[in-house]
């Protein structure tokens, strides 16, 4: 057989044969090998089968007897057994019998018996089948007995049961027998007192049946009489039954079996007269069956009856809706079967209504409002019975309460709505949605009139209103009864109970809001507010106050004068309508085209043919509406030549007598409206009629009577001209104009005439009361009145009351800027002119100080200072009794302004006009910006000063009033400033009071004055800026609008600031008091704050537009440079045509066209040409960036409302700015944030030249963040470099020797894939870092669009940074790969001279050994010295030739200079290069003129040409020395690319001087310096390097160790230790060191990196600053001057020694265990490998360590040299050698200092460092302060703190005085310069970057910016000027005063340090 297993088995065979087996292999290439051989016997079938019988069977057991055979042979038997689900087998000795237990009972089993010979021989097997006996059940118990029945109960049997057969017998005979399939049953029909013999068996599915279970059992004998049952109660769930007692002497217990259909149960009891049965089912039948049972056992006969339960009543009965006419309840259904509810509604007892239902809930209607009801509800079963009743009570709710609770505004009843929630950003302000449902209306409507939009009440859902018509709309057939029935509005909401329901639900604020509101839109607006539930009203007095109206009457249409008042307290007549009864006229109605002229009609007053004006009013009757009609002063359209105030009453006088009464004393007429008059009329008969009445009828009504009217006219003494009646024939055009005609007369003939605010002596005396009368109103207003009552002459009372703010903080204001722009310095030096101007403020800050408190202000502190409405209150009496007072003379200053404004020649009149406004002009920003003023003077006392810290308080009490809606003053427009301190710390309280809620974005408006900037702010978020026409207020002022948490999200904020700023002028008035410059300030602070702005421009004002556009394009254009790219939207006032987005397409080509056009004027300007166009500076698009808004006015004030048209529009405006603002690429500033933008903003428009002034602690932040980032990125470049070229490097070193892994033997190949290599990990990091740039720039948080504008700079960093690390990498490539290759042919000598000197070592031993004579040391010594000297003079050896360096090094130094012309190349000949750098390099100039100029500018201290060339020189030489030196170090081969990467960085320093000419007489002459340096420096390296790898002194240094060698193997000594140790000690230590020195470098650095000093450049340069001012030590500073770099390299040193003086062993034990770790498993693996001689042991170490160490050929070379070791032993020997090297380094590591440690290392960590944190390593021209710049491509290099020039060494050549001058002031002054970059010649500060292009030189950010070097000036000036050789400095008085802790405080604020 064949087979492809290694096993088969073979069958058929013959019994009792030995066979032969034979097994052979077939090969695949067709071999077939020799044959294994072996035999086997198959058995003899001589065992005879057992002969079975089953001697017993039993449930769980089967016993066999098995017959015995022949005693003499041995069997055993195997039995193995299964059933359907058990299988198993056993063996055992044979005996007779066998029993097998375990087995399932009642199952049939198989049975398959072998026997078994000794010999293994097997019988056939004996098989049977048997079945065990089934279990019988178990536990059976007899468990009830009466006297005729038994009942039993047994537990199932094991097995498959399919029935029990139960057998009753009594004496022997069956009396019952039954079948059952449960496990118990119940024997009936038996005899009492009977023993009965029970048997159960259980028959199973197989047929089989068990043995019965026996038990025995007695009935009871019948001999107890049954019981007698009464039923004394019955309950819900309980019956009780009583039970006669019986006999005594005999004991009884009674069992109760009761049941329904549901339930069934049984209990058993003591005898006692009364048995309760619990748990029953409620209003049930149950039947109950109760046997007594004696001590005996014996049973009564049972006794039944039948009972039903009490039915339960419902259950948790409750009212879950109440309204003022139903009460909805609800109810738990009872237990019981329920067939309906009776519910009954009761009053006093009375039954008012009784309903029944079948369902658990109920709605009761047509209840009164406010009256409590009793409700009962009772249960009715299907069988009949009823439960007793559920009661409960319940309250209707009011009128009031209930529509409350409809409009959602029951919770604001009590806590009252405020101005903060109402004015809020929320979704519903910001959307379309329509109102779904009732509760949406009152904010619909207040959305509306927030937006004074004249539709606001046009108030109702939609969902209705759609239902109708699409139920109309799907229906095409006549259905009538529908059709009327849809015209009901019973579910309509009348929009006067919406408005009276949101008065009463809001606070005195919101109401006068609305009210001022509905005033503008010519609304009605409530003179008394009832409340229907109290049946009390209210005189809305308060509401009213805020209403301003201008009119002409006609005695001012001449003059073209106006009358301007508060409403209140306008003295008016006041006509009164009424109605009595119903009335079929609308009087509304009629009101309203008694209002309207023809041209002009509007709906004052709501009626009931406007939108849901006829559904039936519910709180709003009792409401008492006033209006007003004003003149303007036009005969042909003024209705009443006099203004006149209109009531109207709603609701019927009857109901309303307190109203009625009040209107008949205030008014000078009442109008009562009737149909149907009473002749009685005592309503009309019983009033104090002060006004005179006039009955108003309908005579074309049904009701009318004239007997009644006659009579009632009689009793009232009314003449004809009292009674107006509506004739049949009379139209209501006709009957209007005959009721204007009677209301004419009536105010012209009447002299009653009363204030608003007279009308509230009248209501207290009604018991009417007074929205006024609170008290913190009244509070308030004696508060105001106590401050300003004093006030009889503004300009007065500002100078004596609030002084600080007057000419002091002007003057202060004027310094302040002076600082910064330094126009008046004329000759005078800029620091102490500086240091003058800073006296002269503090001086004015003591005048500050000098002033006590005024009155005024402590009452104004205080009032503001008291609980929040109070002072709420105190702030608006304020600023309408100022307005009152100033309003007046403004007036009279406004129209002359205007009219003197459109003739500019008078520019005088004009110019004194305006000042007048400004005095005459007192707000509460007057009395705020005085709080200011006091706050900020306090600060220039001592902290420990008692007035200062009574004064800290003031900045949170006005961040509370920002945060409650009160805007804060901004800019001072009258000082056109910011109070700095004053703001910031207010907006640091506010953040203090919100945070974390802390985010915002800003809005602002800016516009030409008067073109209704802040009515478009007011109208789109209904806020209420100061509106008036003129520049009476000035400046700008922020408001907080708060974010509702559902639009927070999408916003990304937590409040909205709206900024306000004041008009700009136009030119003419511009000219006349320079506020040219303070409308430009004002445009960039705002531009730079805003998130959006608003341009409010006038298309058809071309000039005034373009001037304005001129400004904000200079403002837009600043911001870009500064990081910030804001949004604009130009609106368009007064366009109303529908097309006007089409008709304008042309004039906005020409917006576009002008925008450009100025962008580019702005940008020249500005010195930033490279911004073309408008879109350059922002984002901004003709189509979307337009809006076109109609005029405010819908016809002709001042009867005109607001235009629909207005609002609408403003509208759209507001959710397009809400959307940009939530799709902002920025993200929100938080509050602190925006108040560094407010400081920094500021600060550099203070400056002429804002882009170069800017400095903002939020871009410095930014940039700071980035720059962190960028360096951590590009360093982990570089470590990741690092550590590959010291990867590539080892691998290269051991290319070709026993350690090499290349698959290349060419090192040509070898260098190739290396490079590639390199290129590709290159560029996976390049490209690496500039996605981790781009994903930087993608998140919105931390500011990064600031730094938007550096990019492109670090991207071309990271570039640059790949180019070096590029060429870096394959010059160290090439120049390892050529050293190794060179290093090739001599390794090969070496080897063959070893393999020479080996064979006559060995042939020396072999000669040795023959002698057979034992041989001494000496003479040992002797052989081999002789065979030696010898083999050496055998060896053949050409010695290496030296290289000549300097001709590589010129030849190089040619080809860098040839393509500079042949002048180079004739200057490189007129020098030899072995001559070159001899000496130190000194530049001389040529020509007699150059070289006296250069001694002139050196007598005169000025800086020339060549001087500068000189330090330029001087820097590269020490540069380049660095380089070689380092070289040098390393003991290397000299390689061309050393010289090839000096000349290349000599190119890059000079070309990174491109602001000096560089002549090439200069250029040839530093590089011949620097390569004769050089070539001398690299030939005696490459000498050196030649001489150490000589192989004839390699050869020779050997000797020794061959002649240790020759001793060993002559007296076959074991060398396994001393070659492990040689091995270990020659060739792993070094590489271990080397690598370890290859590796600290990097490991260094990155460890340095993480310290706050070297994380940036700024951070650098302010550790290094702080270092030095806390040592106060000269010379440190002299060093840090005059040679930065030195002392920044010694200072960057000092901080690596101090960091790792006891940390560096951390990083060596890594690396060693790193390596250690390698090396024992290279030995390892070598141990495991192949057994080899110990040369091949030792290469596979070598070559498994070959790309992680370089180990040394020479020294494997000399360990190779007869070493006859053995493997094994050596490798154990090894491993220890290794162990002991370890513990060896580690020791030496901690003893070494890390001096020593730096000096071995091969990446230089302090030259990495210093090159990181210098950077570019450019010094401002001016003071030499280091660039801090971040990226290694920035194109704009600067410094974050210039010094004073002395510290330098300048000096004045007049007085050879150190100079004071800071370039940081210089640069914004008028001061001149000069230096070699300008020739000499003398060149403006301020033009710095024509000479200076790529610096820039920032301003001072304040005064105290340069602190820092004004105070080591001060200090050192005497020493710097002994070290300069000059005269000491004259230092200004303030630098003097400058303390250590303001120096320190100056270099954070400098440095932004936290």
């Amino acid at each position: 057989m064949t087979t492809d297993t290694n096993d088969l088995t073979l069958g058929n065979l013959s019994p009792g044969v030995c066979y032969s087996l034979q097994v052979s292999a077939q090969l695949r290439n067709g071999r077939r090998s020799k044959p294994a051989v072996t035999s086997a016997n198959t058995t003899k079938d001589d065992v005879p089968p057992p002969e079975i019988t089953v001697l017993s069977v039993g449930q769980e057991t089967v016993s066999f007897g098995i017959s015995l055979t022949d005693d003499s042979v041995k069997y055993t038997l195997e039995l193995d057994y299964s059933c359907d689900t058990q299988r198993d087998s056993l063996i055992r000795d044979v005996s007779s019998t066998v029993e097998v237990e375990g087995l399932i009972p009642g199952t049939e089993y198989t049975f398959s018996i072998t026997r078994i010979g000794d010999n293994g021989n097997r019988s056939k097997a004996t098989s049977l089948s048997v079945f065990t006996e089934p279990s019988p059940p178990v536990q059976i118990a007899v468990y009830q007995v009466s006297s005729e029945s038994l009942s039993l109960r047994w537990d199932p049997p094991a097995g498959d049961v399919e029935s029990y057969i139960v057998t009753c017998c009594h004496e022997g005979e069956i009396v019952q027998e039954m079948t059952t399939d449960t496990n118990d049953l119940t024997l009936s029909n038996l005899s009492p007192g009977v023993c009965y013999s029970l048997q159960v068996s259980a028959q199973l599915r197989n047929g089989r049946r068990s043995k019965p279970a026996v038990t025995s059992a007695n009935t009871t004998k019948d001999d107890v009489p049954p019981p007698e049952i009464t039923v004394l109660s019955v309950g819900q769930e309980t019956v009780s039954f009583g039970i006669p007692l019986t006999d005594d002497s005999v004991k009884y217990t009674l069992e109760l079996d009761y049941s329904c259909d549901t339930q069934r149960d049984s209990l058993i009891r003591d005898v006692s007269s009364t048995v309760e049965v619990e748990g029953l089912i409620p209003g049930t039948a149950y039947t109950f069956s109760i046997t007594r049972i004696g001590d005996n056992g014996n049973r009564s006969k049972a006794t039944s009856l039948s009972v039903f339960t009490e039915p339960s009543p419902p259950v948790q009965i409750a009212v879950y809706q109440v309204s003022s006419e139903s009460l909805s309840l609800r109810w738990e259904p009872p237990a019981g079967d329920v067939e309906s509810y009776i519910v009954t509604c009761c009053q006093e007892g009375e039954i008012v209504q009784e309903m029944t239902t079948d369902t658990n809930d109920l709605t009761l209607s047509g209840l009164s409002p406010g009256v409590c009801y009793s409700l009962q509800v009772s249960a009715q079963l299907r069988n009949g019975r009823r439960s007793k009743p559920a009661v409960t009570s319940a309250n209707t709710k009011k009128q009031l309460e209930s529509l409350l609770e409809h409009l959602g505004l029951e919770q604001l009843y009590k806590e009252k709505l405020s101005l903060s929630t109402v004015l809020q950003i929320e979704e519903k302000t910001i959307t379309d949605e329509p109102a779904k449902c009732n509760s949406d209306l009152p904010w619909y409507f207040l959305k509306k009139l927030m937006m004074v939009n004249v539709t606001a009440r046009n108030v109702k859902c939609v969902s209705g209103c759609e239902s109708a018509c699409d139920g109309a709309s799907g229906k095409t057939e006549l259905d009538l009864d529908n059709l009327f029935s849809s015209q009901q509005s019973d579910d309509m909401l009348n929009p006067l109970d919406i408005i009276t329901a949101l008065f009463l639900c809001s606070d005195g604020f919101v109401q006068q809001e609305m009210t001022l509101k509905m005033s503008m839109c010519q609304f009605s607006v409530p003179l008394l507010l009832p409340d229907c539930d109290t049946k009390q009203c209210t005189l809305m007095l308060w509401a009213m106050r805020d209403i301003v109206k201008k009119h002409r009457p006609q005695s001012l249409s001449e003059s073209r004068g106006f009358i301007e008042d508060r409403i209140v307290v306008s003295e008016l007549p006041m006509i009164s309508f009424v109605r009595l009864g119903e009335c079929s006229l609308s009087k509304s109605e009629i009101l309203n085209k008694l209002l309207s002229n023809s041209q002009q009609y509007h709906d004052t007053f709501v009626h009931s043919n406007m939108e849901c004006g006829d559904s039936p009013r519910r709180i709003s009757n009792g409401l008492a509406e006033i209006s007003w009609y004003l003149p303007c002063g036009n005969k042909n359209m003024d209705i009443f030549s006099e203004p006149v105030a209109v009531a109207n009453l709603r609701g019927d006088i009857a109901s309303f007598e307190t109203q009625f009464s009040f209107l008949c004393q205030t008014s000078a007429a009442v109008f009562v409206f009737f149909d149907k008059l009473d002749s009685d009329c005592e309503l009309l008969m019983n009033q104090q009629h002060k006004a005179e009445i006039f009955l108003v009828g309908n005579h074309q009504s049904n009701h009318s009577s004239k007997d009644a009217l006659k009579k009632v006219a009689t009793k009232l003494s009314l003449t004809n001209n009292n009674i107006l009646l509506k004739a049949k024939h009379m139209n209501d055009a006709d009957f209007v104009k005959k009721l204007r005609i009677t209301v004419r007369d009536v105010f012209q003939s009447s002299k009653r005439k009363m204030r608003i605010e007279q009308m509230a002596n009248i209501a207290h005396d009604l018991g009417i009361w007074v929205d006024e009368d609170c008290p913190e109103c009244q509070n308030a207003k004696n508060n105001a009145d106590a401050i300003t009552a004093e006030i009889q002459d503004i300009l007065k009372y500002k100078e004596t009351q609030l002084p600080l703010q007057g000419q002091i903080w002007k003057e202060l204001s004027r310094l302040e800027k002076e600082e910064f722009r330094l126009r008046k310095v004329g000759s005078e030096n800029i620091e102490n002119y500086k240091s003058d101007l800073q006296v002269e403020k503090e001086k004015l800050r003591k005048e500050q100080n000098s002033h006590d408190m005024s009155n005024a202000m402590t009452c104004f502190i205080n009032a503001i200072s008291s609980p929040g409405t109070e002072r709420s209150y105190f702030l608006k009496w304020m600023r309408m009794k100022l307005d009152n007072l100033s309003r007046e003379k403004l007036s009279d200053l406004r129209e002359q302004y205007k009219e003197k404004s459109e003739n500019s020649e008078n520019k005088e009149e004009i110019k004194e006009i305006d000042r007048q406004l400004s005095n005459s002009s007192l707000g509460t920003e007057h009395f705020f910006r005085e709080m200011g003023q006091i706050y900020e003077a306090s600060l220039s006392l001592p902290e420990t000063d008692q007035s200062r810290q009574q004064l800290q308080h003031l900045p949170k009490l006005c961040a509370g009033l920002l945060l409650d809606g009160f805007p804060l003053e901004l800019v001072d427009g009258d000082a056109s400033n910011i109070p700095l301190r004053w703001v910031s710390d207010v907006l640091s309280q506010l953040n203090d009071l919100v945070s974390p809620k802390n985010k915002i974005l800003v809005v602002t408006v800016l516009g030409v004055q008067s073109t209704g900037k802040s009515t478009l702010l007011n109208t789109m978020f209904g806020v209420q800026f100061a509106v008036s026409s003129g520049r009476c207020t000035r400046g700008a002022f922020m408001l907080l609008i708060r974010v509702n948490d559902n639009v927070k999200k999408a916003l990304s904020c937590d409040f909205i600031v709206i900024i306000d700023t004041e008009g700009l002028k136009s030119p003419e008035l511009a000219q006349l008091d320079n506020s040219h410059e303070h409308d430009n300030e004002l445009a960039t602070l705002v531009v730079g704050l805003s998130d959006i702005t608003i341009i409010n421009v006038a298309m058809e004002n071309s000039t005034e537009m373009k001037d304005i556009l001129q400004i904000v394009v200079h403002a837009f254009l600043r911001m870009t440079e500064v990081g910030k790219k804001p949004k604009c939207q130009f609106v368009h006032q007064n366009v109303s045509d529908v097309s006007a987005h089409e008709k304008n397409l042309r004039d906005r080509k020409l917006l576009l066209q002008q925008l450009n056009e100025m962008t580019q004027a702005a940008a020249k300007m500005e010195k930033k040409e490279e911004n073309k166009s408008f879109t350059d500076v922002m984002e901004y698009s003709p189509d979307t960036g337009n809006w076109y808004v109609p005029g405010l006015w819908n016809g002709n004030p001042p009867m005109a409302p607001v235009n629909a048209g207005y609002s609408e529009a403003v509208y759209e405006l507001k959710k397009n700015i809400i959307q940009m603002l939530g799709s902002c690429e920025s993200s929100a500033n938080k509050i602190l944030e925006f108040t560094e933008w407010v400081k920094s903003l500021w600060n550099a428009v203070k400056h002429e030249n804002f882009i170069f002034s800017f400095r903002n602690s939020l871009v410095a932040d930014a940039y700071m963040r980035l720059c962190t980032k960028c360096n951590k990125w590009e360093w982990e470049f570089k470590k990741e470099m690092y550590t590959w070229v010291t990867e590539a490097d080892t691998r290269i070193y051991n290319f070709g020797t026993a350690a090499g892994k290349s698959e290349t033997s060419n090192m040509s190949d070898f260098l190739t894939h290396l490079k590639s290599e390199a290129c590709t990990e290159l560029s996976k990091w390049e490209t690496k870092i500039l996605e981790n740039l781009a994903e930087y720039f993608k998140q919105t948080e931390g500011h990064v669009y600031l730094v938007e504008g550096y990019r492109e700079d670090f991207v071309n960093s990271a570039k640059r940074l790949r180019r070096e690390m590029e060429n870096s990498v394959f010059n160290q490539l090439t120049a390892a790969a050529d050293i190794r290759q060179g290093m090739a042919e001599i390794d090969r000598i070496k080897e063959k001279h070893t393999k020479q000197i080996e064979k006559r070592v060995c042939a020396l031993i072999e000669e040795c050994r023959k002698q057979k004579v034992k041989m001494t040391d000496k003479e040992l010594d002797k052989e081999f010295d002789k065979m030696w000297n010898k083999a050496v003079n055998e060896v053949s050896y050409s010695k290496p030739k030296a290289t000549n360096v300097t001709a590589n090094v010129s030849h190089y130094l040619r080809a860098n200079l040839s393509h500079k012309g042949s002048l180079a190349c004739d200057l490189l000949s007129q020098k030899r290069l072995q001559d070159c750098g001899q000496v130190p390099f000194k530049y001389a100039v040529e020509g007699f003129f150059q070289r006296c100029q250069h001694k002139l500018s050196k007598w005169f201290n000025v800086e020339d040409h060549v001087t500068t060339l000189q330090k330029i020189a001087d820097r590269i030489i020490m540069d380049c020395t660095e380089i070689v030196t380092d070289k040098v170090k390393r003991k290397n081969n000299y390689h061309d690319t050393y010289i090839q990467e000096i000349l290349r960085m000599i190119d890059e320093k000079l070309q990174n001087n491109q602001n000096v000419k560089i002549e090439i007489e200069f250029e040839v002459s530093l590089k011949q310096h620097i390569c004769g340096f050089a070539a001398r420096q690299f030939q005696k390296m490459h000498e050196d390097f030649l001489h150490e790898k000589d192989p004839y002194r390699c050869l020779n240094q050997n000797k020794e160790k061959f002649r240790a060698g020759f001793k060993d193997v002559f007296d076959e000594r074991d060398q396994c230790q001393k070659k492990a140790e040689e091995f270990t000690e020659c060739c792993l230590r070094p590489a271990v060191e080397a690598f370890i020195n290859r590796s600290l470098g990097p490991d260094i650095i990155g460890e340095m990196r993480t310290k706050f000093e070297f994380s940036t450049r700024m951070f650098f340069q302010y550790s290094i600053l702080l270092d030095l001012l806390s040592k106060k030590d000269f010379k440190k500073y002299q060093s840090y001057i005059c040679s930065y770099k030195e002392y920044a390299n010694k200072w960057v040193y000092d901080r690596i020694v101090g960091h790792f003086s006891n940390q560096l062993t951390m990083f060596e034990d890594q690396h060693l265990q790193s390596r250690i770790n390698s090396i024992n498993i290279a030995i390892n693996k070598a141990k495991t490998g192949k057994k080899c001689n110990l040369k091949t042991f030792v290469e596979n170490v070598c070559q498994e360590l070959g790309d992680k160490l370089v180990i040394s050929q020479d020294a494997l070379g000399a360990f190779m040299i007869l070493n006859n070791a053995d493997q094994e032993q050596f490798a154990n020997w090894l491993t220890e050698c290794v162990k002991d090297m370890e513990q060896d380094l580690r020791k030496e590591f901690e003893e070494t200092s890390i001096q020593m440690k730096l000096e071995s290392l091969h990446v230089n960590p302090q030259r990495e460092l210093l090159s990181q944190m210098i950077g570019c390593g450019k010094q401002c021209p001016f003071c030499t302060a280091p660039c801090e710049a971040g990226g290694g491509e920035h194109i704009e290099h600067q410094t974050s703190l210039h010094r004073p020039n002395g510290l330098g060494g300048f000096r004045w050549s007049s007085s050879e005085k150190l100079a004071i001058d800071i370039c940081s002031s210089s640069v914004v002054s008028d001061t001149r310069f000069r230096c070699a970059a300008t020739n000499g010649e003398y060149h403006p500060y301020k033009r710095y970057t024509e000479i200076f292009p790529d610096w820039k030189i920032a301003p001072d950010a304040s005064l105290q910016a340069s602190d820092y070097w004004k105070y080591v000036l001060a200090k050192f000036n005497d020493k710097f000027a002994e070290a300069y050789n000059a005269k000491a400095a004259d230092i200004p008085v303030t630098w003097k005063n400058i303390t250590y802790e303001q120096a320190e405080e100056s270099l954070k604020k400098t440095f932004n340090i936290k």
